[in-house]
This record gives structure tokens, C-alpha cells and sequence, in this order.
């Protein structure tokens, strides 16, 4: 990737003025500050050497009134630039976060959760400094060098070439320390990426290591990722360790030559006192910017991988993006299509084979067929988690990849399989779809599922906290929830993905009876395990390896040798 420092200022854009003016500031701040050592030498030559304590005490005076403005301009500059910094932070990583919204499922299947968070946390995280004081120590200290070799060149020139020996040297070694710290600071960021990911894996599974007591072998996991981020952070210690004292010892090399050269140019009267203690203070100002230069490469070594990697999300293309021109859908009757389509993930075999079907406004169809018979692929197609990769999909005759997903799910209420439910009461999840509904809607929901009955029991009520991924409930209890939150939103079309699969008996027939009302003039789409939850819809799909093998009504299906049959058989053999 070329240059993400500067895909980084792009976002100071906004802040075009302030940076303007933080510039000014840093250049009459850095002026002044060079200034410091003429007053000094001026006092030495014209005041002290000469005798004339009129000349020390305006020197003083003046010494005092350009320290005094030195302090005001810093605070100034340090907090400007830190203002400007924490806004570009803010901006990049909602930037970051509204490009991960845009991303289709597919990507999150194909990356860890603890990587992506590791690009929102730790990698943005890296750059914060930078921004807050690095980028003010790179502009200062850039003119700071460029006005004390200036400086140095009208004090004494002579002194100024011998002083500048040491730069190839520097430079030189510069070059290798560039090199090889590109590469170990890569593979650091790399290392602690690994780290979050897998430790976000092992606490999400938790539950699976400890029932197969193999906390022995995660720790043996993380801590070879541990042991190998501690080896990439020790070789840019290493490298530190190596090139830093060699900069101060260039430094010292520098003095010494000013020393000898400046007292023997004293000592045949080719100089003045004051001007080579100007020349040794301004020595000391050079050396100094040079070495804090040094160490905010090494920095930006860090800052340069971790902006790698967040720029790499960035550029990451949604494949289903909306086309420009997409059509918001303002209200839907339901009516829907599948025309021969093909679906398979890319580098995959094919999961969905020349499926076509349609479903009238209110109708319900059911789905049904073997695990991995395609049947939740169907639902994420129809709700635009993914595009088909043949055939076409239409709602009310509008083709979706002309149709503005956004749009689409808001007229769709969706209960997967995969209950999930976010941290916060309970009331917040199942006002999640909609929220603008009163409490006295989400009582009206959660009634209708047969939720409201337990939750009333909870002493918070409604009120009640839930935790991670709906932390405190049983799995029946989350699954009443999700189905509230989607009734809640007044969909038009509703889609029930196994939403009875992880429940008891019990509360399978409270939905049961609460789906004849809810399903009724709603087009809607149940996919069951439970052959006993779809017995009233209006038609029955049968799936088998990606295809419709047959389709009826439930009477219809068991009346004659079907496939249906033999699973309605089989589930209720006993």
C-alpha cells in the first residue's frame, strides 16, 4: 500500500484553518527559540566581555519577554494539535466503522471478529500519539533543525561544514535502521492482531473449551501467540537499543569537533566568545531535534503497519453494493419471486441450483430439507445479506440488485437461527427494529409471542439487563425476544429461520398459537426443522442439495410418496 501517512492527513481536510494557523505558530515559536542563543551570545560579547551591565539587564528583559511568549505560543501549539488530532481520530474510525456496516456477510465469514476489532481498537489506537504529539514534534522539530543549520551557517560557516561530518555517517545508518524496522514492526502489529483474534475466539467458545477441558491447550495457544508477538516486539527493542545511543554518540562526536575546531578559531582571534557559545548551543539544538526525529521514525515504523491494515479494510469492496441509481422501496404488498437462481460462495461450491418459486402477497410458504439443503441461504438472499450469483430475485416485480438494501430490511422482519441479542434491557432489544414503538407497543409484541409472560417474572421487568449476545436468558427465552423485536418492526414481509428450533414444547405451542394471528395477511416465510410448525402453510417447499425437488400443500405432500413424507415419517415415528 503507497503512502498511507498521507491517506491519513487526507482526513485533516476539515480542518484546513486551524492546521494553517498551528503552522504559523510553530515557525514564530521555532524562531524564538533559536533566537535564545544570539541573546546569549549578545550578552557575552557586548555585555559581559565589554563591562556594560546596561546591555545584560536589556538582554535579561528580553531573554524574559521571549520565554514568556515561548510558554503561551507552546500551550497554544500543544493544544491545537492535539484538538485537530482527536477529531481526525474520531472521523477515521466512524469512517472505519460505516465502511464495516457496508460489508457483506461474506466478508465476516471470511475474517475473524478479533482481527476486525483490532483494526477499530488497537491499530487506530497506535496512531493516536502520532497525532497528538508526533506530528507536532515532526513539524517542530523539522524547522528546528532547518532553522539552526540556517543559524549555524550565519554564525560561522567553517564551523558549520566541520559540524556536518558526522551527517553521511547518520545518514547511513539511518537507511538500515529504516529497513529493518519496516519489517519488524509489521510483524508486531501482525502478532497483536493474532492475539485479539484469538483470544476473542476463545472467550466467545468458552463455554466449549471448559465442557471439553481443553483449557490446557488454549493456553498452549495463546501463549505461543503471546510468545511470538514478545519476539517481534523485542526485535524493534533491538534495533532501538542499537541505533539510538548511536545517534547520541554521533552527537558527542559532533561537540568535540566544535570544541576543538571553535577553541582553536577563539584562540587566534577568528571568533568571539559569544558567538561560539552561540555555535555550541545551537549544536545542542540540532542533536536534539535529530534524535527525537530518529525516535518518531521508529514510531512511525508502528503507525505506518497499523495504518496498513486499517486502509486494507477500507479499500475492501462491498460485494453487494447498491448500484447509484437503486430504488428506495417506499411500502411493499409482498409479492415474491425466485427466477432460476444460483447462489455459491466465491472459490465454492454451488449451494442454490436454478430455485424458482413465487409467493403472493399474504401467503406463507414453508421450506424444509436436510441440513445444508440450502434453505437459510434463500432467506439471506431474499433479505440481500448476499446477490445471487445466477438468476434473479424479484419484490413486487423490482429486481433486487435495483433495490436499495437498506429499504428492503426495513420492510422485513427476520428471526434467524442464530438468536442474537445485544447488551442492554430487554425492552432496548425488542424496540431494536423500531425505535420509535412506546412501551406500551413492545408490551403489545412481546404479548403476541408469548414473551411477556416471563418476562414479566423477571423483578426489573422489562427493565431487565441482559448480557452478552442476550447473557441471563435461556436460549427459548432469547428466541421469544428476537421474535417480539421482529414482529415490533411491522414488517411486510416476515421470515422465520428455524425460530422454533431451540425452544421447548411448551413454549413452541405459545408461538403456534400466536403465529395464526401474526401470519395472517402478512407474506411470510417459515423454514422449520419442526415439520409441526408448518402444517398450515399455504405451500411447502421441498429443498435437497441446492434444488426444489417437490412443493404442496402439507395435506397434499403426505397423500402421496414424497420426500416430505418420508421426513414427516421419520420425525414422528416415535
Amino acid at each position: 500500500m503507497k503512502f498511507p501517512l498521507l491517506r491519513l492527513l487526507s482526513f485533516t481536510g476539515p480542518y484546513k484553518r486551524r492546521l494553517a494557523a498551528l503552522a504559523l505558530v510553530t515557525t514564530t515559536l521555532t524562531a524564538l527559540m533559536v533566537g535564545e542563543s544570539f541573546i546569549i551570545g549578545y550578552t557575552i560579547d557586548e555585555g559581559l566581555t565589554a563591562g556594560n551591565m546596561n546591555v545584560v539587564y536589556l538582554a535579561v528583559g528580553i531573554y524574559a519577554v521571549v520565554h514568556l511568549t515561548v510558554w503561551g505560543l507552546s500551550y497554544v501549539e500543544t493544544f491545537g494539535t492535539g484538538w485537530v488530532g482527536q477529531r481526525v481520530i474520531l472521523d477515521l474510525r466512524n469512517h472505519l466503522f460505516a465502511h464495516l456496516q457496508s460489508l457483506s456477510l461474506q466478508y465476516y465469514s471470511e475474517q475473524k471478529a478479533g482481527w476486525i476489532i483490532s483494526r477499530l481498537t488497537n491499530d487506530i489506537e497506535n496512531f493516536n500519539n502520532l497525532l497528538n504529539d508526533g506530528v507536532q514534534n515532526l513539524v517542530r522539530n523539522g524547522l528546528m533543525l532547518i532553522g539552526v543549520v540556517l543559524a549555524m551557517l550565519i554564525v560561522d560557516w567553517r564551523l558549520a561544514l566541520a559540524t556536518m561530518a558526522v551527517i553521511p555517517v547518520m545518514a547511513v545508518a539511518t537507511a538500515i535502521y529504516r529497513r529493518k524496522s519496516m519489517r519488524a514492526f509489521r510483524r508486531a502489529r501482525q502478532a497483536i492482531a493474532e492475539i485479539a483474534a484469538y483470544l476473542q475466539e476463545n472467550v466467545s467458545g468458552m463455554r466449549v473449551v471448559q465442557a471439553f477441558t481443553r483449557e490446557s491447550h488454549a493456553m498452549h495457544g495463546f501463549d505461543g501467540r503471546n510468545m511470538d508477538y514478545r519476539k517481534a516486539n523485542q526485535r524493534t527493542t533491538t534495533l532501538s537499543a542499537v541505533y539510538f545511543p548511536g545517534v547520541e554518540f554521533l552527537a558527542a562526536i559532533g561537540l568535540a569537533i566544535i570544541l576543538l575546531y571553535g577553541g582553536y578559531l577563539v584562540t587566534q582571534g577568528q571568533t568571539t566568545i559569544g558567538s561560539m557559545v552561540i555555535f555550541v548551543s545551537l549544536i545542542n539544538m540540532a542533536f536534539q531535534p535529530i534524535q527525537q526525529l530518529s525516535q518518531l521514525y521508529s514510531d512511525l515504523q508502528s503507525v505506518i503497519a497499523s495504518l496498513e491494515k486499517v486502509f486494507s479494510v477500507i479499500d475492501t469492496e462491498s460485494d453487494r453494493a447498491d448500484d447509484p441509481d437503486a430504488k428506495s422501496l417506499e411500502r411493499l404488498s409482498g409479492d415474491i419471486e425466485f427466477d432460476g437462481v444460483d447462489f455459491g460462495y466465491a472459490g465454492g461450491d454451488g449451494i442454490l441450483s436454478d430455485v424458482g418459486f413465487r409467493i403472493r402477497p399474504g401467503e406463507t410458504l414453508a421450506i424444509v430439507g436436510e441440513t445444508g439443503a440450502g434453505k437459510s441461504t434463500i432467506v439471506k438472499l431474499l433479505s440481500r445479506f448476499y446477490d445471487p450469483t445466477g438468476g434473479v430475485i424479484r419484490v413486487d416485480g423490482e429486481d433486487l440488485r435495483n433495490v436499495r438494501g437498506s429499504s428492503l430490511r426495513r420492510h422485513m422482519g427476520v428471526v434467524l437461527q442464530d438468536t442474537f441479542l445485544f447488551t442492554g434491557t430487554i425492552e432496548e432489544n425488542i424496540r431494536y427494529g423500531r425505535p420509535d414503538a412506546t412501551r406500551e407497543d413492545i408490551e403489545d409484541a412481546a404479548r403476541a409471542v408469548g414473551a411477556d409472560e416471563f418476562i414479566k417474572r423477571f423483578p426489573n421487568g422489562y427493565d431487565t439487563e441482559v448480557g452478552e449476545r442476550g447473557g441471563g436468558l435461556s436460549v427459548g427465552e432469547r428466541q421469544l425476544v428476537s421474535f417480539a423485536r421482529a414482529l415490533l418492526a411491522e414488517p411486510s414481509i416476515l421470515v422465520l429461520d428455524e425460530a422454533t428450533s431451540s425452544v421447548d414444547l411448551a413454549t413452541e405451542a405459545r408461538i403456534e398459537k400466536a403465529l395464526e394471528a401474526l401470519l395472517e395477511g402478512r407474506t411470510s416465510i417459515v423454514i422449520a426443522h419442526r415439520l409441526s410448525t408448518i402444517r398450515r402453510a399455504d405451500r411447502i417447499l421441498v429443498l435437497s442439495n441446492g434444488s426444489i425437488i417437490e412443493q404442496g400443500s402439507h395435506d397434499e405432500l403426505l397423500s402421496r410418496p414424497s420426500a416430505y413424507r418420508r421426513l414427516h415419517e421419520a420425525q414422528f415415528a416415535a
